[in-house]
């Protein structure tokens, strides 16, 4: 292969990491399985046909875009396609291509291989937000152009109209896109001025302004809630509780299997997630020196829900951290989210995230001196040095797969701690 450019150097350096073979042979499950790769390590989602395109293997005579060079790059473990370059001075910088990763085991070829992984990474999407928008590098970025959001609402559900110009351009195709995924585009007119979407969750979202397939501008979509929000995911739209019915039996926020049944019509509930949401801003409560602590537990039964899944997400203004708790039997299922690398059981032992949910778990999720720092009950479960802050916190989420209860959140920065449940656990 030649290698005098960047794009053929990095798709070397990608096929060495991933000792697939002659990317010849590569099957279409082959690709997807890489798509999936990228989208656990960065939470960008590249199409099939975009990584078919960057090999060769579908004729197409326009370069890939910055933004799915910079997502390869960021799987690669360098901080977007500059570094790349920087890193590697040696080589030409041609069109934009793909980019080289941390060395793994060889893939198994299993055929069900992608399974167990693509159901748990929907959480680390509901992030990420944040994630690739931060570090998604813009180019071509002009003036002229004028891309704003502004909410409507101070409660969910919340509309957000934009105000667009992209006519400098003069595009043929202009999309806006809610937030890092690339799914939750909607297509706009090009001469037109304004868009609205609606917001169902909260968080902390960058909007892309899309112009002829490039991302050319972002705007910040900050959805918050009024206290905690207890929601039940749901198809094709959420189901929000009221703060009566936020509550367990014991008065502690969470919600109980007669409630949770009322809602979805089923007493089984696998895949069920009700989220307890508390997204505002904190003064002064920055993500490289924090600690947050919880006393949770899942309190559906094994007959409920298989695994009794609980995601811990800090949201950060750039990032997110997610810690995963599952039944002990269920870890190899678990991606753990460190801010800007994803673990995933598959490849990593996550066993002291295993927990038995007849007692209550307390966790206690510190940052300082870019040392994060993850315990289980007393135990260390992770530390990871060398850590890129989130950004100023912005929120606390937490998730059960099916009911659960919550009866500490603390947050905790360099001034007095936050006690999220004081009072009323609605304040």
């Amino acid at each position: 292969m030649n290698t005098g450019t960047s794009l053929d150097q990095c798709k070397h350096l990608i096929e060495s990491s991933l000792s697939w073979g002659d990317p010849a042979s590569w099957s279409n499950e082959d690709f997807d399985d890489l798509s999936e790769r990228i989208f656990q390590k960065t939470a960008v989602r590249l199409s099939v046909s975009t990584l078919k395109r960057i090999w060769g293997k579908v004729k197409y005579d326009h370069s890939p875009t910055t933004a799915t060079l910079n997502a390869i790059a960021r799987f690669a473990g360098f901080d977007g396609w500059r570094h790349f370059q920087q890193q590697n001075p040696g080589v030409a910088p041609a069109a934009p291509a793909s980019i080289p990763l941390p060395q793994s085991a060889p893939r198994r070829r299993h055929r069900g291989f992608l399974a167990p992984l693509i159901i748990g990474t929907t959480a680390l999407a509901a992030l990420l937000s944040l994630l690739s928008a931060r570090f998604i590098h813009i180019t071509g970025q002009t003036p002229a152009l004028r891309f704003e959001s502004r909410s409507t609402s101070d409660d969910l559900p919340n509309s957000v109209v934009f105000d667009y110009d992209a006519t400098p351009l003069h595009p043929k195709d202009v999309m806006i896109q809610q937030n890092w995924d690339i799914r939750r585009r909607e297509k706009v007119n090009p001469n037109g001025d304004k868009h609205t979407s609606i917001y169902y969750y909260p968080g902390y979202f960058m909007a892309k302004l899309v112009v002829d397939g490039e991302i050319r501008k972002e705007s910040e979509v900050f959805i918050t809630t009024k206290g905690w929000k207890g929601i039940v995911g749901h198809n094709p739209l959420p189901i929000y509780l009221s703060p009566e019915e936020s509550k367990d039996d014991s008065g502690h926020l969470g919600i109980t299997a007669r409630a949770l049944a009322e809602k979805t019509g089923s007493m089984v509930f696998s895949d069920t997630w009700t989220t307890f949401a508390n997204v505002r801003a904190f003064p002064d409560l920055s993500g490289e020196h924090f600690t947050f602590s919880t006393t949770l537990r899942n309190t559906s039964t094994v007959e409920q829900c298989l695994c009794r899944n609980v995601r811990i997400t800090i949201l950060g203004k750039q990032s997110a951290i997610i810690i995963p708790l599952s039944d002990k039997g269920c870890i190899a299922s678990l991606n753990v989210l460190t801010g800007f690398n994803a673990l995933s059981g598959k490849d990593h032992d996550l066993s002291a995230f295993g927990c038995d949910f007849n007692n209550w778990q307390h966790i206690v999720c510190t940052e300082d001196n870019h040392l994060l720092t993850i315990i289980v009950n007393g135990r260390q479960a992770l530390t990871v040095p060398n850590a890129l802050p989130i950004g100023d916190i912005v929120g606390v989420r937490i998730l059960f797969e099916g009911t659960g209860a919550i009866r500490e959140a603390v947050l905790h920065g360099a001034g007095a701690p936050i006690d999220l449940l004081s009072g009323s656990p609605y304040k």
